[in-house]
C-alpha cells in the first residue's frame, strides 16, 4: 500500500523549490531512488527537474533531454539522471543505451513520460503527477515501494502542513 498525498504549487518558482525539498529529501536516503513524472507537455515536469537538480549544487542551465533521452549529473552527491522519453520510438531503445546501468546505482532517476518505456523500466519508487490548477498546479506525490515511503516520509518532514491530503493509496 502506498502513500498519497497531494499539494497545490502556484508557480514556475514554486515549482522548482519543490524540486529542490524533494532533492534533499531524496538526500537523505541511503539508496537510489526512481521518480517518475506524468503530466501533460507544459505542465512543469522539466521545472521540477531543475529545481531537483540545482537543489543538489548543479549551478548551471538545466535542460529538458528531449532529444538525447538522458541527461546525467553525475558530479552531483547523489548522482541524478534526467530521461525524457517523449521522442522514445519503441521502448527497446532504452535497452541500447544502457537504462539498466543507470537505474543500478545509487542515484536519483528522474523519468518524464515513463509510459513510452513501459514494458522495459521497473516501478516507481515514487510517482508525480502535474495537473493544472487555478492557478498554477496540483502536485499528487504517490510512493510505490519501501524507498518511495521513506522519501514521502522525509518530503513531509520538509513541507509540515503544505500538503492539501494525505491519503493512504490502495494497490492496483
Amino acid at each position: 500500500m502506498g502513500l498519497s498525498r497531494t499539494i497545490r504549487i502556484p508557480d514556475e518558482t514554486a515549482t522548482e523549490q519543490f524540486g529542490a525539498l524533494l532533492a534533499q529529501s531524496a538526500r537523505q536516503l541511503e539508496f537510489g531512488v526512481l521518480i517518475y513524472l506524468h503530466g501533460d507537455l507544459g505542465m512543469g515536469k522539466t521545472t521540477l527537474a531543475r529545481g531537483l537538480v540545482q537543489g543538489l549544487g548543479h549551478p548551471g542551465n538545466v535542460k529538458s533531454p528531449t532529444y538525447t533521452l538522458v541527461e546525467p549529473y553525475d558530479l552531483l552527491e547523489p548522482p541524478v539522471y534526467h530521461f525524457d522519453l517523449y521522442r522514445l520510438a519503441d521502448p527497446e531503445e532504452l535497452e541500447f543505451m544502457g537504462i539498466r546501468d543507470y537505474l543500478n546505482q545509487q542515484a536519483i532517476s528522474l523519468v518524464e513520460w515513463p509510459e513510452r518505456g513501459a514494458g522495459l523500466l521497473p516501478g516507481a519508487d515514487v510517482a508525480i503527477e502535474l495537473t493544472p490548477a487555478r492557478p498554477g498546479r496540483m502536485l499528487s506525490v504517490t510512493s510505490g515501494t519501501q524507498t518511495g515511503q521513506a522519501l514521502v516520509a522525509a518530503l513531509s518532514e520538509q513541507l509540515g502542513d503544505g500538503w492539501i491530503d494525505e491519503t493512504e493509496a490502495t494497490e492496483s
